[in-house]
């Protein structure tokens, strides 16, 4: 740490604003001026005194922090590397496995930012490699080839301290990093603020182990991008476009009527992708075929999100958990359509499965893949949608589907609190998301508030 005995305290400022009056003490270290606001001069002149008493102790003073080497808290005495290799354990066993995944995709950019020099004997995508898939992986850490290894311990020796995020340049400097992709261009909002978000859960960490004073990352509004949660429009289908894509899909020679019954699903019952593949033959309650309403049920109580097998307990692609934003033990119970009616009681007979076979099953009775699902729903929009379509958002993502079976509900006038039952969501995250994609009801709408009426009119005046 870099220090220096040149220390010049001078008188303290007083601005008065709209908001208030703010006294700053300021000081220069080496001819570089530090400066501190404070809300009364009591507490401006406490810190003064504090200064002008280091100085005549004869104490040194910290270039990179502008206070007595006194003040500084034990950030010096530990590397950011072996820092963010105990975050990452302390997170490891009470997260997920996408949020194990996230947090070393959020600190790999930021130990690259906090290297001392590049490397020259390593490329610098071994060095993220390395930091992504083992230096952050608490499960693989001791798995690291030799090679793997020694890049690491490099990494270590070069890294710099927790020091430096008590200096306001740099953390300007390794925000901008994540702010940024590799060729230089800017990086997503929601990749953004999901690394913002696990590097301020870090350095919070930091503070609760006494690392660090204070949590240095900014504060309020600006500080991170802003991102939308509403869906995009144009990704919803029709009825006609989803029917085209969904009988392509039934035609295609290679498990097309598995899948067929799979993105039905989607569509008529809001199911997401996890919570699809998940589904077993006795989750469908099936009315029987003679029966006047073919109205059936669906009960969803278990998710599995493809994370990969190297974040999770088991080795495993898929993690088993519970509903999204739900107790774990938590159910939902979704009516399925007669056309879905129809469409899984024949998927059921055609695969003769039993109650405690898996719904959807892949071409040897395991859980279907999410490659297989993406490949097959891209390769669906290629063959039916026109080139403007296919490069639009229309039907991007397997996920639309739901997006479009929640618009549609609500929509054909289901009351926003049962949508939000049905798929699974909070009424406020519900309107948030889908209120932009609301349609069709316009007109009923004018004519209640035109029921209203006008104003009365008033008896003339005098």
């Amino acid at each position: 740490m870099k220090t220096t005995y040149n220390i010049k305290v001078w008188k303290i400022a007083t601005y008065k604003g709209a908001r208030g009056t703010t006294y700053t003490v300021r000081w220069t270290l080496d001819s570089k001026e530090w400066r501190a606001p404070f809300g009364t001069r009591a507490l401006a002149d406490a810190f003064r005194s504090e200064l002008i008493s280091a100085t005549r102790r004869g104490e040194a003073f910290s270039l990179t922090t502008g206070r007595p080497v006194s003040h500084d808290s034990g950030a010096s005495s530990m590397n950011w590397y072996d820092f963010a290799v105990r975050f990452t354990d302390a997170q490891w066993h009470r997260t997920s496995g996408n949020n194990r995944k996230n947090v070393a995709k959020a600190l790999t950019p930021v130990t690259v930012a906090l290297l001392r020099s590049q490397p020259s004997s390593f490329k610098p995508v071994d060095v993220r490699t390395a930091l992504r898939e083992f230096a952050f992986n608490t499960k693989r850490r001791e798995e690291a080839s030799p090679e793997v290894a020694v890049l690491l311990k490099w990494v270590e020796r070069n890294t710099l301290s927790m020091a430096a995020w008590e200096d306001p340049a740099k953390v300007e400097e390794v925000l901008r990093t994540l702010g940024t992709k590799l060729d230089g261009t800017p990086a997503a909002a929601s990749t953004v603020k999901r690394n913002r978000r696990v590097l301020n859960v870090a350095m919070e960490y930091a503070v609760k182990h006494r690392i660090l004073r204070s949590n240095p990352l900014p504060k309020g509004r600006g500080t991170t991008p802003k991102t939308s949660s509403a869906v995009d429009k144009r990704s919803l289908l029709n009825a006609v476009q989803a029917a085209r894509l969904l009988d392509w899909v039934r035609r295609r020679p290679r498990g097309g009527r598995r899948l067929h019954a799979f993105f039905a699903t989607m569509y008529y019952a809001g199911s997401r992708p996890e919570e699809a593949v998940a589904m077993h033959v006795a989750d469908v309650r099936l009315p029987d075929e003679d029966a006047h309403d073919q109205w059936s049920e669906l009960v969803i109580h278990t998710a599995q999100p493809e994370v990969g097998k190297n974040w999770t307990d088991t080795g495993e692609i898929r993690e088993r958990r519970g509903l999204k934003g739900r107790a774990a033990d938590d159910t939902r119970v979704v009516p399925g359509h007669p056309s879905l009616t129809k469409i899984l009681r024949e998927h059921i007979k055609r695969q003769k499965l039993k109650p405690g076979d898996l719904l959807f099953q892949g071409e040897n009775g395991e859980m279907l893949a999410g490659s297989v699902i993406r490949r097959a729903w891209r390769t669906a929009r290629q063959e039916v949608l026109s080139p403007e379509e296919f490069s639009s958002p229309l039907g991007k993502r397997v996920y639309d589907l739901r997006h479009t079976c929640l618009t549609n509900w609500l929509n054909d006038g289901v009351p926003p609190a049962q949508v939000a039952e049905w798929a699974g969501n909070s009424v406020p995250v519900l309107l948030a998301v889908y209120a932009r994609c609301i349609s069709g009801q316009l007109t009923d709408l004018k004519k209640r508030i035109e029921a209203r009426g006008d104003l009365p009119e008033l008896p003339a005046e005098g």
